[in-house]
């Protein structure tokens, strides 16, 4: 490798290192994602016109039409994605990451001589293969069960120790090209089926209350993919990469888990289960009671601190905008107005933070659960939107819930609480809330964008 491509892979590497180190603020998250890409394009020039291989034009065509059509197609989906839409186009991305691994492996599978190749670099290929094609799968199927088209948890008998013996069967099957040094295209693109396979199987349990962790989870793993590819080509910009998106990954998986009061474990190999449906949560938890958009108007209006908790039905209204005017109407007449954030709030790591920064509300007004909840206790009223599993006092006061231990917002020591909700359907860990029967908590009904439209429209006119 020339000089000049290592002094170019060195720039890039580190463009990658301040890119991630400005992502974990939203303040400097856009200079830092434009700053990470950068470096990413010039290591790509690099890599195509400096190197020791005699390639002919038509390769360089090709290279240039695919990095256009990949170019326009990624910028289409980008700028019309809408932000609900966020965490299936992370999940689909994700994919092809993986798929781009995985074919990375079956090329360099066919091109090298398998029974004079050293054995650490087949098993180097076959890891490739295996995480990229799991990955690629895994994410297509959390694609699918986060737009809603592959529905539910299935519930097979003894479902996870079939799993576990599918992959041990995988991981079997590599070991075995990996010792006898055969060649055989057959057992290659069994081991390719055997890991799309699994990778269907590994997410199709995991209950939609996991699925930030499984996205942060799959992420990792293309990450170490790709590192891995870095290794079969002796490229370091590959390998650096790969390992920054993969540590990145597990750090954030770990603090999802730590946010569910979860284990890693329990997550891949169990799911939240319903206990119950709302009628039956109606008989042994008394009634409700609802109010109107005027009469939350009233109380906000002569409030003094006011918390808003956002929740994945903010975002499926598309009422960010709507919510951030309140916020400044309520702000413009004295009231002391912060959100409350849960880490696993909506469908991704981070994804109320990103929606609420769309509509321009100021990041020093977003705080943290871990920060804000010792503020409920002064707190005069309290707009929770959309937001349900994440601020269920069963949590705390229930040890037969499947989500007690979960570290929750304190949401129930507020003086008032009025939650907004489509309807009393549970979310999405399939349990009823404690909080919907609170003596001081009143069920604002309806579509989130409307709601807020109509309580921002009622506090203009007092």
């Amino acid at each position: 490798m020339s000089v000049t491509l290592s002094i170019i892979y060195l720039i890039a590497t580190v463009t990658f290192i301040v890119g991630l180190k400005k992502l974990g603020h939203p303040d400097t998250a856009k200079s830092g994602n434009l700053i990470a890409a950068s470096g990413m394009g010039l290591a790509i020039v690099g890599t195509i016109f400096i190197h020791d291989l005699e390639v002919p034009t038509i390769i360089y065509v090709l290279i240039g039409v695919a990095i256009l059509v990949g170019s326009i197609i990624g910028w289409l989906i980008a700028i019309k994605v809408e932000m609900t839409k966020m965490p299936e186009l992370v999940s689909l991305f994700n994919g092809f990451g993986g798929a781009s691994a995985a074919l990375i492996g079956i090329v360099e599978f066919g091109n090298a001589d398998i029974s004079a190749t050293s054995a650490s670099i087949v098993a180097t290929i076959l890891a490739a293969i295996i995480i990229g094609a799991i990955t690629f799968s895994g994410s297509l199927m959390a694609y699918g069960k986060l737009n809603g088209s592959v529905k539910s948890v299935i519930k097979i008998p003894q479902y996870n120790i079939v799993n576990n013996i599918f992959i041990i069967g995988v991981v079997a099957l590599a070991a075995y090209l990996v010792a006898t040094g055969i060649d055989s295209s057959i057992l290659l693109y069994a081991l390719v089926a055997g890991g799309l396979v699994y990778g269907v199987l590994f997410v199709m349990p995991i209950g939609g209350a996991d699925m930030p962790v499984v996205i942060s989870l799959l992420n990792s793993l293309t990450g170490i993919a790709a590192a891995i590819t870095g290794v079969l080509y002796d490229n370091m910009v590959m390998l650096v990469g790969g390992i920054l998106v993969g540590s990145a990954g597990i750090i954030l998986t770990i603090a999802m888990c730590v946010a569910m009061n979860r284990t890693l474990v329990s997550v891949i190999f169990g799911s939240f289960t319903a206990t119950g449906g709302p009628e039956s949560a109606n008989k042994a938890m008394g009634s409700i009671k609802s109010t109107t958009a005027s009469d939350t108007a009233i109380m906000m209006n002569y409030a003094t601190n006011v918390i808003i908790v956002p929740g994945y039905g903010l975002a499926v209204a598309q009422a960010q905008h709507v919510i951030h005017e309140l916020e400044e109407l309520l702000t413009s007449k004295g009231v002391n107005v912060k959100y409350a954030v849960h880490p696993v709030a909506g469908r991704m790591p981070g994804h109320m933070n990103v929606l609420l920064a769309e509509s321009n509300v100021e990041y020093d007004m977003l705080v943290e659960m871990d920060d804000i909840n010792p503020q409920f206790n002064n707190t005069d009223v309290v707009l929770v939107v959309g937001a349900n599993d994440v601020v269920n006092p069963a949590a705390h006061n229930d040890p037969s819930s499947p989500i007690y231990g979960m570290p929750i917002l304190d949401v129930e020591n507020a003086k008032h609480i009025v939650v907004n909700k489509r309807s009393m359907n549970v979310g999405y860990a399939g349990i009823d809330n404690e909080l919907f029967y609170n003596a001081k908590t009143a069920m604002l009904f309806g579509d989130a964008k409307k709601v807020l439209t109509d309580l921002v429209s009622e506090l203009k006119n007092m």
